[in-house]
């Protein structure tokens, strides 16, 4: 007759696939922060061209938002805290399939 007992517990977090699918990171128009600003900021951070920073800013300023990075989540947060230290509104969205 056995004398001890076997519990077993698992915890599922998500899959590795779930973790290393990429995310973008968003970020959105405000009413505070000057066009010119927002161009220095992408070319600062993310060592984009002036063109591709303005486009991008102009994209954000037209349409309210715009992706401005795109990776694995850890980097995608790491991105998103970059812009929010900057004082730029920013968020991450899983891409799509």
């Amino acid at each position: 007759m056995p004398t001890g007992t076997s519990t077993e517990e698992k915890i599922v977090t998500g899959s590795a696939e779930s973790l290393d699918s990429p995310w973008r990171v968003v970020l959105w128009n405000d009413p505070i922060n000057l066009i010119s600003y927002v161009i220095w900021v992408l070319e600062t951070l993310f060592g984009y061209s002036t063109s591709k920073a303005t486009a991008l800013t102009m994209e954000v300023h037209n349409n309210g938002r715009a992706i401005v990075s795109h990776g694995p989540r850890e980097k995608a947060e790491m991105d998103a805290s970059r812009l929010h230290e900057k004082g730029l509104w920013a968020t991450l969205e899983r891409e799509s399939d």
